[in-house]
């Protein structure tokens, strides 16, 4: 048996001396923290018995504080020390905060034994004095279980929150439900100063005597205090809505809000024109503009430099084709300028819609070069159906960019030639003599663009403003802030922190953070919990302004490009089946009852079909000329029922002319422009 051990001779203590610890093992002293490890992990000692005899339940606080009186009587053991000293300093925190030194506290708890509320009544003893004698006399010290230190985490965050009156702790017994409408300012500053008055505790050791462990008192407190506040909010929305014209104009510096879109043919140069514009102004650093000249260059569009300033995405920079609306902000000596640059390829003709729907006025970018203007002018160019959506639209204030001058030479015979074309078709389609402005530019040199140019050859026969001036000299239109609140979304995106955001222009009225508006058509209410104007936040905002709206309450997936955030008080309607007064455009084939059309309102587009032809009006007085007439055919002006696939939100044109205006288009091809005059479901 000599190959064998002698197992009786064998010495356990040698081989398990240390990492024989029943129920763990030497990685877990690496794995867990020592609080846990405290309370969860079982070890053979003397400390421990009292779980073996007895099982713990849950919430039961006579047997932890039982616990912990035992431990006291034993000599610890360097982890429990530890473990006892952490929870002391948390409890001593919570009443304390950062004004006393971690060191102090330290001290504080050896020299009482590891007892919280001992050592909280020996700092605040040492800081003043006086006071002792009065909390001795008011509550005795109790101790809190370090086994629920989960549990405090709750009260730890409600004590920044909640006021010093309304939770606070007198030798480490925590106090709550504090009466705050009664609470005047002398009191705080006792109660700061560590001196409590005797007249307060009658009224509130019986709040807190029948359960002390009870989470109730937080929240209940926390109501109170929203309670209070609540009548300040509402009193603060009706001061500002007296005033919230006024408010606009300190807002804006004295200057005025206008709307501006940019149109005109494909590559006539609008991007460039208005991005040179935004670097002469400085709205475009050096370093990016830079940046902006080496990367067209490497693409081999090295004239596309300016025209990145708007053109963003990588899509868009690739084809050298704008295809959304972009947006962004310049400033003039009088106006605040919204711009929006639309596409002008007819691929691309509903986002321009969209663009021109949130517009004031609009410069028309013409290509001056020869044959490229007679390209867009005639029949399938964009430089006719861009000014027709726009006067139809609303716009009624127009400036023509006669853009590329430098390329023919800056010839008056040109610039004369192109202007009377434009003028009588521009005539034509509805715009006033006085309201078309024509000025001469050369978007890639930047010659006439913010500072009139010094082109011998220009000056000699022009003397007008240049292109910023003739934005100076529009007139801004009147904001409808009395009117109910209405926001047309235009984009929804999810961004950091919670709820999502959308994006818009308000029509009508005006909105504040923390407002329940209603949106419509999924009929849904949501709380605005921020306003985002420029990229800057704002507690307000009112009509004319393009914001980004963050909303709660509601879920992103009801929310499309299209619906209609509006007042609770008075909802926007909403219907299936309406009436319209509709003018015909130059179309090939005639408008018959059934023809399937598509509608562009705002920022919606929905499928819909003629229903009814009801009748031809003149299109001056509005008189009825036939009745029932079984197709329209170009440049009538007719009443027609139109009924859309899903419901539509829509306001009449004599309430809301924002808002009452759209579009029909056909098979790419825009046939009709059109006002609400009834809903009918």
């Amino acid at each position: 048996m000599a190959r064998h051990r002698n197992v009786r001779g064998l010495k356990y203590d040698e081989d398990f001396e240390d990492d024989d610890v029943y129920g763990q093992s030497v990685e877990d002293d690496y794995c867990i923290s020592p609080a846990t490890a405290a309370q969860f992990i079982y070890k053979r000692d003397g400390n421990n018995r009292a779980f073996a005899e007895e099982p713990l339940e849950e919430g039961d606080e006579c047997l932890e504080e039982t616990i912990e009186e035992s431990s006291h009587n034993n000599q610890p053991r360097s982890t429990v020390d530890q473990v006892r000293l952490y929870a002391c300093l948390d409890k001593m925190r919570e009443v304390l905060g950062e004004s006393v030194s971690e060191q102090i506290m330290v001290d504080a708890v050896l020299k009482c034994q590891y007892d919280a509320c001992k050592a909280l009544d020996l700092v605040l003893s040492e800081e003043c004095k006086p006071t002792t004698e009065i909390k001795n006399q008011v509550a005795a010290p109790s101790r809190k279980s370090t086994v629920g230190r989960a549990r405090e985490q709750p009260a730890r965050v409600d004590a920044d929150i909640i006021p010093k009156v309304a939770k606070m702790t007198v030798s480490g017994k925590q106090i709550t439900g504090f009466n705050i409408p009664r609470a005047n300012t002398d009191e705080n500053d006792h109660l700061r100063k560590g001196a409590v008055p005797n007249e307060v505790f009658p009224s509130v050791m019986p709040e807190a005597s029948p359960k002390p462990n009870s989470a109730c008192p937080g929240p209940s407190l926390t109501e109170e205090a929203t309670a209070v506040q609540t009548p300040s909010k509402v009193s603060t929305k009706t001061r500002q809505q007296l005033d919230v014209k006024v408010e606009l104009e300190k807002r804006q510096g004295g200057k005025q809000l206008l709307n501006l879109v940019v149109i005109g043919h494909v590559d006539a140069g609008k991007s460039t024109l208005m991005g040179h514009v935004l670097y002469l102004l400085g709205n475009v650093n050096k370093r990016v503009m830079h940046k902006y000249e080496q990367e067209s260059k490497k693409a081999g569009k090295a004239s596309f430099a300016f025209a990145w300033v708007l053109d963003e995405t990588g899509e868009e920079r690739e084809r050298g084709v704008t295809m959304d609306v972009g947006m962004t902000k310049f400033e003039t000596k009088t106006k605040v300028i919204t711009l929006m640059d639309a596409p002008g390829h007819k691929d691309f003709i509903p986002n321009m819609i969209t663009g021109a729907a949130q517009a004031d006025v609009a410069i028309l970018v013409v290509d001056a070069s020869r044959g490229e203007f007679e390209a867009g002018f005639e029949a399938g160019g964009q430089t006719r159906e861009h000014a027709l959506l726009v006067r139809s639209l609303g716009v009624t204030q127009l400036a023509v960019a006669v853009n590329k001058m430098d390329q023919v030479n800056w010839q008056p015979e040109r610039f004369k030639e192109i202007s009377n074309k434009l003028g009588q078709f521009l005539k034509q389609a509805g715009f006033k003599d006085s309201d078309v402005a024509y000025v001469p530019t050369a978007g890639l040199t930047g010659e006439n663009l913010t500072t009139r140019s010094q082109v011998p050859v220009l000056r000699t026969w022009y003397n007008g403003p240049c292109l910023l001036e003739q934005i100076d000299c529009f007139k801004s239109p009147q904001r409808p802030v009395e009117k109910p609140f209405r926001l047309c979304v235009s984009d929804v995106f999810k961004d950091q922190g919670s709820g999502f955001n959308v994006t818009g222009k308000i029509e009508a009225g005006y909105v504040q953070t923390g407002d329940r508006v209603l949106a419509v058509p999924p009929n849904e209410t949501c709380t605005v919990k921020g306003i985002t104007l420029h990229e800057e936040p704002l507690d307000w905002a009112a009509a004319g302004d393009h914001v980004i709206l963050t909303v709660t309450g509601v879920d992103i997936i009801k929310i499309n490009v299209g619906c209609i955030f509006c007042d609770q008080k008075a909802p926007i309607k909403t219907c299936t089946r309406f009436r319209a007064r509709v003018l015909i455009f130059n179309v090939e084939l005639p408008v018959t009852q059934g023809l399937p059309v598509l509608l562009h309102y705002q920022t919606l587009s929905e499928p819909c079909s003629i229903r009814r032809l009801v009748s031809v009006l003149h299109k001056s007085s509005g008189e009825v000329l036939k009745k029932k007439p079984k197709c329209l055919t170009k440049g009538q002006n007719a009443l027609i029922e139109l009924q859309t696939q899903r419901p539509v939100s829509l306001e009449l044109y004599k309430d809301f002319k924002e808002l009452g205006r759209f579009m029909l288009r056909y098979a790419g091809s825009t046939i009709a422009a059109g006002v609400v005059t009834e809903i009918k479901e």
